[in-house]
């Protein structure tokens, strides 16, 4: 019998994207508190892996026969973490930093086997520039598009596609927020290949980082 697999994230946008694998899944919120790993002082790349091995620790805790997949983003421009703006105005005040810059847009992501306790976990990163807009277009874009719960404070596969002047990366759904290559990768890691047949049998796995 295949393990169940639960997406440790309420995104509907990262729900909406693992669906395109077509591997039956399940959503649980993994009720994280974010501001102590906020506060740890670590670099995106490591903060993003991080929260991702706590949410789906948190989702794995007292289940059994389950794989939870765990994500967090960020946006990293100077060295300093940009997450989630919670208000148009913090949204806004993002978005003036980001203008006519080019940032990185990091993605962690983490597999856990709830029955052995084994993680493996992975990192996409791209980069990213905005067309340098001035202040009156930003306020407009932001009370056109709800980005308050967006890191960075733009949706691209909606309108803020518009603020871009281009990407580089090696998978675009990393930027909408579950990098789908690297998803498929921990997949199959964990015996289940959207292409092929499925093992329940996980054995195999050894802990470790893609």
């Amino acid at each position: 019998m295949t393990a169940r697999l639960i997406l440790a994230s309420t995104s509907p946008w990262r729900a909406e994207l693992l669906a395109r694998l077509q591997v039956p899944f399940e959503v649980a919120d993994p009720e994280l508190d974010e501001a102590p790993f906020n506060s740890s002082g670590l670099p995106a790349t490591e903060l993003v892996v991080e929260l991702a091995r706590a949410k789906a620790a948190a989702v794995a805790r007292g289940r059994s026969g389950v794989l939870v997949l765990g994500a967090d983003q960020v946006v990293s421009l100077d060295g300093d973490i940009l997450g989630k703006p919670g208000t148009p105005q913090r949204a806004v005040e993002q978005l003036e930093r980001l203008a006519g810059r080019t940032h990185e847009l990091v993605t962690g992501l983490a597999l856990h086997d709830a029955d052995s306790g084994l993680v493996r976990t992975g990192l996409d990163v791209h980069r990213v520039t905005l067309r340098d807009l001035p202040r009156e277009a930003l306020v407009r874009y932001v009370s056109r598009e709800d980005v308050t719960g967006c890191a960075g404070s733009y949706r691209i596969e909606g309108l803020g596609i518009a603020l871009f002047a281009g990407t580089e990366g090696s998978d675009y759904t990393g930027i909408i927020g579950l990098p789908l290559t690297l998803t498929t990768k921990l997949l199959i890691w964990a015996g289940i290949d959207p292409l092929g047949e499925s093992d329940s049998d996980l054995g195999h796995l050894e802990n470790g980082s893609l």
